[in-house]
């Protein structure tokens, strides 16, 4: 056997065995093993770092960029909140609804860009409904690289297929020729994690998130955190008081988040904003409380307003713990003479003083230097208050602007044109960079906005391992591989012939591109079908299909984007995938044995 053919097992071994057990960081094993394939003389200074410029890499990046600047827009808040509304909250309809929209979006581009584009709106979900993200990214990023074998467009192998075909004297495939299994895969890989779910996903939150600033304010001060919604009805005593004569802060000791004025909201109203029939209104307490004001007052419970769903969303809203300096203005003044509400827009919810918890009606209360209030706000307008000197903010938090209508327009069209250019047959590391810069043009997002976006883990883990899959075409290991397997199922039944293509289809998928798989391993398919009395084309199509069964391990581009907002480790890949991959293998050839062969 020839010496370096036996040094890239050795180091094709040993990486996998570091990326099973998780003996280092998954980064740090695909950059050892960059170093390992150069100073063994296996690969040039030059190919050992090609992964760097490698279509994969910078398409990763783009799609990090372009992915940030639809989140920024608020475009996939819309899109969640229309799922949550039409489904429910039930996880295992979210899962399914997005599961079904990824995957067949797949379907019509790459499935990294798919599984970016519906990223933002997975987390929103994830954080409105307490549903703990490690539980809804997987099944969908899965669904995203199965969708890639909807049509003959959906993923690289697939469109590169046809013109292995072509070379080789070979009538191509039509482009809905992979549907029928597509449908099979997809609708397969739904059930099962509605099946096992619950077995095979990591129960737990992802790291850092499991216990939120918010959540510490919450626990630690006891504060009511459900937001209720009431409309005001035309026979409401309410109707034409103002927030002050309602009672609602002493005599039910609850906050008025917001009311309603035409399609808009006023957030935090102050004390002589009146109250009129048809306005809706969000209110922070008690439930017993909560119910107390309604009984009182005839309302009608709503379920959430589109107009109130910012005050829902930790990304747009919370509490915030507010002290007062001695050199703030409002020293020696009391919430009403300040006119806090009005200047602000934030709901002071309780206040600290002289060592007492006051909650309730504290609006004539005077301010002394050192007090704390906690207030209930938007970002934006909390953000407002840390900006005055007289305020010291102690909550941290990130106040995001807002997009104005044409830079959101402008957003949608930078990722569209992305993915049309990607449609045309540009390549998608082009495609997909020209549209992130585009976004940073129209100052969508900022130069070091994108930078900071990036996940360089990620990025290092593609680039590390690229040149482990240049090494065993370069030395003909990847060859020497498939020629041994293979030589064992000639002259065999044809089940198990489909059977060893797709294993081996699978296997090199996971540690190599998965065009670079369907690149070795087409040529010995056809001739293998050849020696066997079957038709080539069929077999060729179905290594194309199974070089998407790279579920195992986090080396395909869709698993290393979702590995760490699901903050996965690699045992869970394993226990997920490992299923995902057998059903995946069942169902693909026994659909290609019964109908295609």
């Amino acid at each position: 056997m020839d010496p370096a053919i036996i040094t890239v097992l050795i180091i094709l071994v040993a990486t996998a065995i570091l990326l099973v057990f998780e003996v280092v960081r998954i980064d740090v094993v695909a950059i050892v093993c960059m170093l390992a394939l150069g100073w063994t003389g296996v690969l040039t200074p030059q190919e050992v770092l090609s992964g760097f410029s490698s279509n994969a890499v910078i398409a990763m990046i783009a799609v990090m960029v372009l992915g940030q600047g639809i989140a920024k827009t608020g475009i996939m808040d819309r899109f969640s909140r229309a799922v949550l509304e039409k489904v429910g909250t039930r996880k295992s309809s979210v899962i399914g609804v997005m599961s079904l929209s990824v995957g067949g979006l797949s379907g019509l581009i790459q499935n990294i860009g798919a599984a970016a584009l519906f990223l933002p709106g997975i987390l929103n979900i994830s954080r409105r409904e307490r549903i703990p993200a490690s539980a809804l990214i997987m099944p969908i990023g899965f669904a995203a690289i199965v969708g890639g074998t909807l049509t003959m467009v959906g993923s690289g192998p697939l469109i590169l297929i046809n013109d292995l075909l072509r070379s080789a004297d070979l009538a191509p495939y039509g482009l809905f020729s992979t549907t029928p299994v597509g449908i099979l895969l997809l609708l397969s890989g739904i059930g099962f994690f509605f099946l096992f779910g619950k077995i095979v996903l990591p129960h737990s939150e992802s790291p850092g998130e499991s216990v939120s600033e918010q959540d510490k304010l919450i626990e630690a001060l006891h504060l009511p955190h459900h937001i209720w919604h009431y409309a005001i009805p035309p026979d409401s005593a309410l109707a034409g008081k103002t927030t002050e004569q309602s009672g609602v802060w002493g005599r039910f000791n609850l906050s008025i988040l917001g009311i309603s004025q035409g399609r808009e909201a006023e957030y935090a109203p102050w004390r002589e904003a009146k109250f009129a029939a048809g306005q809706e209104m969000a209110l922070l307490g008690n439930e017993e409380d909560v119910k107390r004001f309604a009984s009182a007052h005839n309302l009608i419970h709503q379920e959430q307003a589109d107009r109130f769903s910012s005050l829902s969303d930790p990304e747009r809203a919370g509490f915030a713990e507010v002290i007062i300096p001695p050199r703030s203005e409002m020293i020696g003044q009391t919430i009403r003479q300040f006119s806090l509400r009005k200047r602000y827009a934030v709901e002071p919810v309780m206040m600290f003083s002289k060592g007492e918890e006051i909650r309730g009606d504290f609006s004539d209360r005077q301010v002394l230097p050192g007090d704390t209030m906690i207030v209930h706000g938007l970002w934006e307008n909390v953000g407002d208050l840390k900006a005055n000197s007289g305020f010291v903010v102690a909550t941290p938090f990130t106040a995001e602007k807002k997009q104005t209508p044409s830079r959101t327009w402008g957003a949608a069209l930078c990722f569209l044109c992305a993915i049309g250019l990607a449609m045309t047959g540009a390549p998608i590391s082009l495609a997909f960079f020209t549209g992130a810069i585009a976004m940073v043009l129209i100052r969508v997002l900022t130069i070091q906005e994108a930078y900071q976006t990036i996940e360089w883990k990620v990025v290092f883990l593609l680039a590390g391992l690229i040149p482990l899959g240049v090494a065993m075409q370069k030395t003909g290991t990847a060859a020497f591989l498939a020629e041994k397997v293979m030589s064992l199922v000639r002259g065999g039944h044809p089940a198990l012939i489909l059977l060893t293509v797709a294993v081996l289809s699978t296997l090199f998928s996971l540690f190599m591109s998965n065009v670079g798989a369907i690149v070795v391993l087409a040529p010995l398919v056809m001739s293998m079908a050849q020696i066997g009395g079957l038709d080539p084309r069929p077999l060729a199509l179905m290594a194309a299909v199974c070089a998407a069964n790279s579920f195992i391990l986090p080396t395909h581009q869709v698993n290393a984007l979702l590995m760490s907002p699901g903050g996965y480790r690699n045992a869970d890949y394993f226990k997920a995938g490992g299923g995902m991959t057998l059903l995946f293998l069942v169902v693909v050839v026994s659909v290609f044995y019964f109908f295609y062969l």
